[in-house]
């Protein structure tokens, strides 16, 4: 946290150097850190839209996109430019509060869980000491946004789509939970930088996944569910309800609840690069130490440095994330879909009694250790 909060210091200080008032200054860092992180979560999504498409092309023997920008990378932007142009519908017997209620009540938590991921030791918009559960209580938010979109649309499809997606999303939410607090129990902290800082002991063998690889399994199941995806899109089954609770959106409201999935997506993948495998850690425990020596280029090359493990923590902390969520891409189009029944079965009767013995298994474990 300090060092998060010493470098918003330092920038806030440049600017009230240069002229403007403290409050002014505080006001330009609020609104410096706002504006990179909504684009910084914008390009992000672009990238797994963009697998998605590629993937399911080539499993369908397909080419996907390849016209909007190199490889079709940018097809996501023309999708957004053209659904922000669409006719906004709302449904003349439907609860209008609730319908325009509903698409800002999912996408807002979505974009908060971003402030506590960290890409560095000191790459991270808010080091809360309660991290990983900030993130669970902002994303719990979602599924009464859902059930709003649901009700507010006065639809036989959509009112059922939005309570399969609040049931489906309280069954999992347990299970993930445990798993997280088996997390913070070996990691002693709750905060996501702590808890990559506690797996860069032994280098790869120090990773979470190692210590807690039941936790790492409910935990990547819990998050496929909580994200809708298949074989757990019960709530927006084609088949049974045309599109569930958005069914009766269209532009702009429709993009939100589309760039939303996506960002909850990269959302659990990076989760779970936090949690389980090191986040931006290397698998060697080896770090390059750039030694500058006593001469007068010692500020330039400490600075080249410090960009350098910037960067290099950025390009770990995606690529293994974007590695996980090609492994989710690849499950949607691989597995059926599964009877609601049998969702909420599987996170009642089977998760929540492993994620409580990995939880009490942990808990023991942790307690024998400090006698």
């Amino acid at each position: 946290m300090s060092s998060n909060t010493n470098l918003g210091k330092e920038i806030i200080q440049i600017f009230f150097t240069s002229g403007f008032s403290e409050g002014f200054s505080d006001f330009l860092w609020i609104i410096g850190s706002i504006s990179i992180l909504m684009l910084g979560v914008t390009i992000g999504v672009l990238v797994p839209v963009w697998l998605e498409r590629k993937v399911s092309a080539a499993i369908q023997q397909r080419i996907g996109p390849e016209y909007a920008g190199p490889l079709g990378i940018i097809q996501a932007l023309a999708d957004g430019a053209k659904l922000f142009l669409k006719e906004d519908i709302i449904p003349a017997q439907g609860d209008t509060r609730l319908f325009n209620i509903g698409p800002i009540s999912v996408v807002i938590p979505v974009f908060s869980s971003h402030l506590v991921i960290p890409f560095g030791y000191n790459i991270i918009l808010a080091n809360f000491g309660i991290g990983v559960f900030f993130w669970i209580a902002v994303s719990s938010a979602v599924p009464l946004g859902l059930l709003m979109a649901g009700y507010g649309s006065n639809n036989k499809y959509s009112f059922p789509g939005g309570l399969r997606a609040a049931a489906q999303s309280i069954s999992y939410e347990i299970p993930l939970a445990l798993s997280v607090l088996s997390i913070a129990l070996l990691s002693n902290s709750l905060s996501t930088v702590d808890i990559v800082e506690a797996q860069s002991k032994y280098g790869l063998w120090s990773w979470n996944i190692w210590r807690q690889p039941i936790g790492f399994i409910v935990f990547s199941v819990a998050s496929l569910a909580e994200c809708e995806r298949l074989p757990f899109d019960l709530p927006e089954a084609e088949e049974e309800l045309v599109a569930g609770y958005q069914t009766e959106y269209s532009g702009i409201k429709f993009a939100l609840f589309y760039l939303a999935s996506y960002l909850n997506l990269l959302i659990s993948s990076l989760f779970v690069t936090i949690l389980y495998l090191g986040g931006w850690l290397l698998p060697s425990s080896s770090v390059f130490v750039f030694n500058s020596g006593a001469s007068e280029y010692n500020l330039i090359i400490d600075g080249i440095s410090e960009a350098i493990d910037a960067a290099m923590g950025i390009i770990i902390t995606l690529a293994k994330a974007y590695s996980f969520l090609f492994i989710s891409v690849m499950a949607r189009w691989t597995l059926p879909r599964i009877r609601i029944d049998q969702s909420l079965s599987l996170g009642w009767k089977f998760l929540l009694p492993i994620a409580l013995g990995n939880l009490l298994l942990t808990t023991s474990f942790q307690l024998f250790l400090l006698q």
